[in-house]
């Protein structure tokens, strides 16, 4: 095991302990999960819960009943996520895709080689890549790790990363480093937002109560 590798494991090993095992993505179905990876983009999951309630509350949250609800119906009931214009198109350029590709099964989606299939996705309107990993990791169950801009902050403040680090880099640098393990990419990846949502913010930061201070390269400079 490399010096990255031991490090890593123990910040793994130090989150896993401070807020337990995260039990994410929180969704019923596999397609529940895919329309919450659209609705999350740039917004709060609070947000994402009130519209994806606003779907169940009208039954809506079945591929067949979203495929045939009208666009700008969609587009109120998800209001509660913000640019919701854009996001319903977002989630109907997705079950059109579905449909065209798969005849809407979702099992036959995911038997596609998931490097195939992330290109696939990628080549969707609105679809970035991490909402195509969080669509291959969670409802996939796909050994792919899903960075998010908490992942790059955390890892760059630690000293183990460029602060401009790209998506794609800082991917390869947690493929390079962690077992290719799709529950350990799960719960880690709920671990560091965790992490970040409570002590590692852009601005403000909670650092005397985080678990990684004492691995942190810039602590304590950012109490100052």
């Amino acid at each position: 095991m490399s010096s990255g590798q031991t490090v890593i494991t123990e910040i793994y090993a130090r989150l896993l302990s401070h807020y337990g095992p995260r039990n994410w993505w929180p969704a019923e179905s596999r397609l529940e999960v895919i329309i919450g990876a659209i609705l999350t983009q740039a917004v709060a999951w609070k947000n994402v819960e009130k519209a994806i309630n606003n779907l169940k509350a009208k039954e809506l949250l079945t591929y067949h009943r979203l495929l045939q609800v009208p666009e700008e119906d969609l587009a109120a009931l998800i209001k509660p996520a913000l640019y919701h214009r854009q996001k319903a198109r977002k989630i109907k350029t997705m079950l059109n895709y579905l449909e065209n590709e798969f005849q809407g099964n979702l099992d036959l989606m995911f038997e596609t080689p998931w490097l195939d299939l992330r290109q696939q996705l990628l080549g969707l309107w609105g679809i970035g890549s991490e909402t195509a990993d969080s669509i291959l990791l969670y409802a996939g169950d796909k050994p792919v790790f899903v960075v998010d801009a908490y992942t790059r902050r955390i890892f760059s403040r630690l000293g183990m990363v460029e602060e401009n680090i790209s998506y794609g880099q800082m991917q390869d640098f947690m493929h390079e480093n962690v077992d290719a393990d799709v529950y350990i990419y799960n719960e880690f990846h709920a671990l560091l937002v965790a992490l970040g949502a409570e002590c590692c913010g852009k601005k403000r930061t909670q650092c005397l109560i985080c678990p990684l201070n004492s691995l942190c390269k810039q602590y304590p400079y950012l109490q100052e």
